[in-house]
């Protein structure tokens, strides 16, 4: 063991040199791996309740976007609650997390060495080293004294690095005691991935979160923008006060003012009571206003008002209320676009954007989608209560190769569908998802698009074998991509183009998972 506390120690001793946690991670894990010969190790995180992969050796990559809860997952809550190293039995009736999840090694660990180890700081919990080995008996001559000392420097390891981040990502130090705190609201909001793209909008929401500069998210729709805004208020001063939702597409005109602003008793038919606006809801904290750039005109005008005066008046009433109202706005619309159409205030573009953030769509975030399918396959296996859902290779290998034009929403209804389908064609609770599980190579071969430019032909060459359902639906899909790109993402104007009801090509979207 000389060599290895040796190099442990020196894993400790690098926390104070200009090294990445990420890297300081994996040295831990490569460490591990040289002394223990084992298969497969995982460093987690521990918060609220879930394991979170934070480095992973030996286990497919898709780990890392999974959350493990202790609720679903045996061995992970034993090591949660032991306090102390846990070794299991080899032949323990317990399921292992990561049944599925060794390359080359589909379905349950069989009989097999596992130890866990509880990495604390301040008597908390703040996450797990698990080592796992095919054969029984691979850490049989490790003794509890020899482990006890590495769970001391993996958690040390851990401590130091939460530390570093929470200074990072604070303005003013806090003390040790509430580093650690679980229930902190910064903890709630997650978004999975660590490529280069998400890395930068991860340093824009930084940089405003804890200002009350307006922000705009701009954005292809199922980009996940909501979840943006929820990070930006959680890492804000504002986070103890509510974050109100609204979805300005789903306003009728005749009652969005009310919505925003409120109204009295008597203002209008069916005014029977005083009722407060979104405004007023989100009073000293923040209002999301979804698809901002769907507000009619005529409230344009008003909101203008609120954002520049911070007053307001309810419908009905002449008074005026003042509100101290932090605005996070969205849109999958090119805004500047409307206001040169004339469908946008330019003055109330110019002050929801002080502070725009553009989230990429998947098909930029180079292997986020792997993490992000791991999540999926993690929430879809408690749905359906088998015993682990995986993604075999080939099927990885296909969402590296697809576009992705309806982003995260898209993935996650693929992955949810492709799960009930192996599901029901499995008589294993080991369920692993094969590319045959999902349509879309079918869509992609199955439809080839050539548009002439200048010409009103568009020539569809579709498989003999598709059904005229299929046939419409492909060619539809087709035409409202098509629609939607010329127009610069604007839903309104592609259904002006295509002569069709704004509402009606929402929906119409929403079936073909265009959005």
């Amino acid at each position: 063991m000389k060599n290895a506390h040796e190099e442990l120690t020196l894993l400790a001793l690098d926390l104070t040199l200009g090294v990445s946690s990420q890297e300081r991670f994996q040295r831990l894990l490569i460490t591990i791996r040289k002394l223990f010969k084992c298969d497969a190790s995982a460093l987690l995180a521990f918060t609220e309740q879930q394991f979170s992969p934070l480095a992973i050796d030996g286990l497919a990559e898709e780990v890392l976007g999974r959350r493990f809860s202790i609720e679903d997952h045996p061995r992970l809550e034993a090591i949660a609650r032991a306090g102390d190293i846990v070794r299991f039995p080899a032949d323990s009736h317990l399921a292992d997390p990561y049944d599925g999840l060794i390359p080359n090694h589909e379905g349950e660990l069989q009989v097999h060495s596992c130890i866990g180890l509880p990495l604390l700081a301040n008597d908390r919990l703040i996450g797990a080293l698990t080592i796992d080995a095919f054969d029984p008996t691979a850490f049989d001559s490790f003794s509890n004294k020899e482990l006890r000392i590495i769970n001391a420097l993996a958690a040390a390891s851990l401590y130091t690095s939460l530390l570093i981040q929470k200074i990072e990502n604070q303005v003013d130090m806090i003390p040790q005691s509430q580093l650690l705190n679980n229930s902190d609201k910064n903890n709630n909001v997650e978004m999975i991935g660590n490529s280069t793209a998400m890395a930068e909008v991860h340093e824009q929401i930084k940089a405003v979160a804890n200002t009350d500069l307006s922000v705009l998210i701009t954005g292809e729709t199922g980009v996940g923008k909501e979840l943006v805004a929820a990070s930006i208020h959680a890492q804000s001063s504002r986070n103890k006060e509510t974050l109100v939702y609204l979805n300005c597409a789903a306003l009728p005109e005749t009652v969005a003012e009310s919505e925003l602003f409120g109204h009295v008793k008597g203002a209008f038919t069916g005014a029977i009571s005083h009722r407060q606006g979104k405004f007023e809801l989100a009073d000293n904290g923040t209002l999301f206003l979804d698809e901002v750039g769907e507000l009619p005109l005529s409230l344009q005008a008003k909101l203008l008002r609120v954002l520049q005066y911070g007053d307001l008046q309810r419908v009905g009433d002449d008074r005026s209320l003042k509100v101290n109202t932090r605005i996070v706005a969205a849109t999958n619309r090119a805004l500047h676009e409307e206001v040169k159409s004339g469908r946008f205030r330019a003055d109330l573009y110019h002050r929801l954007s002080v502070f725009p953030i553009h989230i990429p769509p998947l098909r930029e975030r180079d292997k986020d989608v792997i993490l992000l399918a791991g999540f999926f396959a993690e929430k879809s296996k408690n749905k359906l209560a088998v015993a682990t859902i995986s993604i075999s290779q080939e099927a990885i290998n296909l969402f590296l190769s697809y576009t992705w034009p309806g982003n995260i929403r898209e993935l996650e209804h693929a992955i949810n569908r492709a799960a009930v389908i192996a599901k029901s064609q499995s008589t294993s609770a080991y369920i692993v998802l094969q590319p045959e599980h999902f349509n879309i190579s079918e869509q992609q071969n199955k439809t080839t698009v050539q548009h002439h430019t200048g010409s009103s032909a568009t020539n569809l060459q579709l498989n003999s074998g598709l059904s005229l359902r299929e046939a419409t639906d492909a060619l539809q899909t087709t035409m409202l991509k098509q629609a939607y790109q010329e127009n610069n993402h604007n839903w309104a104007a592609a259904a002006r183009q295509l002569k069709i009801d704004t509402g009606n090509l929402h929906r119409l979207a929403k079936r073909l998972n265009l959005k």
